[in-house]
């Protein structure tokens, strides 16, 4: 029985990898030794170094690609705050609330013009005898009005 499709690059996937030569061919080499197509000894002598050192940069490689295969969440990651969005955002609440009071303070303006004795309409004119005769008027105290 024949097996349907291409056959299995193996060590040689590391070809089509981004990366110096140096790595690459360090990888291959390690992945051909895990794959028991090299022997560690071969391994070694291919890359001129010692059976320590190959074996530190195995575990490193395995020990990156086990990094690379972790379970990350779904979606695209958020992006950082921009240096300056959130006084803008202060900035825009502040607006909004300055335009809230502004609203009220033309509202309470409104109603101490529509007050009795707080408007602003005709004023009717009397002559001067008149004037001296009656006492002069009491002045009304001004509508409260809070600050806004």
């Amino acid at each position: 029985m024949s097996r349907r499709g291409r056959k299995p690059l193996g060590a040689e996937h590391v070809t089509q990898l981004a990366g110096s030569e140096t790595a690459c061919e360090r990888l291959s080499l390690i992945m051909r030794a895990l794959a028991g197509e090299l022997s560690v000894p071969d391994a070694c002598a291919a890359l001129g170094i010692g059976e320590s050192r190959f074996h530190q940069l195995r575990q490193e490689a395995l020990q990156a690609a086990l990094a690379a295969l972790e379970p990350r969440p779904a979606g695209r990651p958020s992006r950082p705050p921009e240096p300056g969005a959130a006084r803008i955002a202060e900035l825009e609440r502040e607006l909004r609330d300055l335009r809230c009071e502004l609203q009220a303070c033309r509202i309470r303006e409104d109603l101490a013009d529509v007050l009795p004795g707080n408007r602003k309409g005709p004023v009717k004119k009397t002559t001067p005898q008149q004037l001296s005769r009656r006492r002069p008027p009491v002045p009304s105290p001004p509508p409260e009005v809070r600050p806004c």
